[in-house]
């Protein structure tokens, strides 16, 4: 007599080969496999070429792409457009679409800058805690609304989505714009800039990266032990005890490894030369070399005098953010009723209204949430380069929406994820990172982007079929 997860009395499971078996038994999507599998490969093509073209930088290759401090880099340029991602995919899901999401970003960036630095300044004082706090609240109560208001148009007023957020495209834009009279505002409040990830109080630093990391295993191990437990519970067929372990040893893995990378990425040196003059940390007195610089002589070779100043940056403060979205929304798409009903409207519409849901809402709702993610990134985005303009979110429409369809989001609707979707963000990151790298002029990233989206969606036609 069988028991659940017992396969080897499966004749079926018997015939099939070990490949076939080891992922029936561990469960892996083998389409976000193959992501990550592309991933390591454009890595390693981006590091071998810039080690070829632009000398040896000592990355992992012996390029300029694999190093910790570009690794650190990416995570960080990644994080705004990861967070837009999440909320893309439920409205693909819902077989809807934004693509007003870069000009809104503008829109509510400048928003949240004009209302820090020509409002809440003058009158709270530069500095105040309550600006920082209003600014943030500010920029995610005006996204969703913009969100909402999007949503209403789609849901009750039965305009195309299509057409309305092609409307905002161009509208948000406008009026951002006309906010900023054309100019950048700047500057920002310094709590503010934290979020930006580029000042040293928004990085955890080793000891916090390394807490957060062990966290981070323990969570993965508790998640794989209750769902085990729940299996157990309704009777469903378990996982091989080898496969739980190999999925929490590669999962812990990957977090120790990323953990590792972020810690090994030491602060800038002017960074470390400022830190020390502001908290009198004594320098190693030196001589001025033809630059000014000072420098100093260690085992008979010249050296900056703080090198022997060492601060490592660990964790920045726009990627523990996006990670904490990628959470909530990953709970929100998979563990509420309201993601039940996103991806019910997704599978059948019809059906989803004659059960009972009320669809025009959640239109509504889940542009309203697609508007707050916007301003989440607004904030990443503008705190990052510490002012905000009207072409601070060109072009990002194009990437949030080539990241969730890249990451399994199927155009169909109905069938989407949220870590795919974040996944796809980074692969999209990586692409045009490398290519800058590179220095390949700005037309052949456009042409590679929109040549890669058009390839995506065409992958995602071909495995609709196959499973289908």
């Amino acid at each position: 007599m069988s028991t659940p997860g017992n396969t080897s009395q499966n004749p079926a499971m018997q015939d099939e080969g070990p490949v076939k078996r080891f992922f029936r038994s561990t469960e892996i999507d083998v389409r976000m496999l193959g992501m990550i599998v592309a991933l390591i490969l454009i890595w390693c093509a981006f590091d071998i070429a810039s080690g070829i073209l632009r000398g040896n930088f000592g990355g992992l290759l012996g390029g300029s792409f694999l190093t910790p401090r570009n690794i650190w880099t990416l995570l960080v340029q990644t994080s705004s457009i990861a967070v837009m991602s999440t909320g893309m995919v439920l409205l693909i899901v819902m077989r809807q679409i934004d693509l007003s999401v870069g000009s809104m970003l503008s829109l509510v960036a400048v928003a949240g800058a004009v209302l820090q630095v020509f409002k809440l300044g003058p009158v709270l004082g530069v500095g105040h805690p309550a600006i920082w706090l209003l600014g943030v609240a500010a920029v995610i109560a005006l996204g969703a609304a913009i969100g909402a208001f999007n949503g209403w148009l789609t849901a009750y007023a039965k305009i195309p989505a299509f057409i309305v957020t092609l409307g905002g495209l161009i509208a948000y834009s406008g009026v951002a714009f006309l906010l900023a009279r054309g100019e950048t505002v700047a500057p920002m409040d310094k709590t503010f800039e934290i979020f930006g990830g580029g000042i040293p109080s928004s990085w955890l630093g080793p000891v916090g990266s390394w807490g957060l990391a062990l966290l981070a295993c323990a969570g993965i191990l508790y998640a794989i032990i209750n769902g085990r437990r729940q299996r157990q519970r309704f009777k469903f067929p378990l996982r091989p005890v080898w496969a739980e372990v190999f999925l929490a040893s590669i999962g812990s893995a990957a977090v120790l490894g990323v953990t590792l990378v972020m810690n090994s990425y030491p602060w800038p040196f002017k960074l470390i030369e400022n830190y020390a003059k502001a908290n009198n940390v004594v320098i190693p007195a030196g001589v001025e070399d033809k630059d000014g610089t000072a420098v100093c002589m260690a085992a008979e070779k010249v050296v900056r005098c703080t090198d022997g100043l060492i601060y490592y940056t660990g964790y920045s403060m726009p990627v523990l953010v996006a990670l904490a979205v990628g959470l909530v929304m990953t709970f929100i798409a998979t563990r509420t009723l309201f993601g039940r009903y996103v991806y019910a409207i997704g599978g059948n519409p019809e059906a989803a209204e004659l059960a009972g849901i009320n669809t025009k809402l959640m239109i509504v709702k889940v542009f309203a949430l697609m508007g707050a993610l916007v301003g989440i990134s607004a904030i990443i985005s503008s705190a990052r380069l510490n002012a905000a303009t009207n072409a601070l979110g060109l072009f990002n429409e194009l990437y949030v929406i080539a990241a969730a369809v890249i990451g399994g989001t199927s155009l169909a609707g109905g069938v989407g994820t949220i870590y795919g979707a974040m996944l796809g963000a980074l692969l999209m990151q990586s692409i045009i990172s490398g290519m800058s790298l590179l220095n390949l002029p700005t037309a052949y990233q456009s042409i590679v982007v929109g040549v890669v989206l058009v390839i995506a969606v065409w992958l995602d036609q071909l495995y609709s079929r196959r499973v289908n």
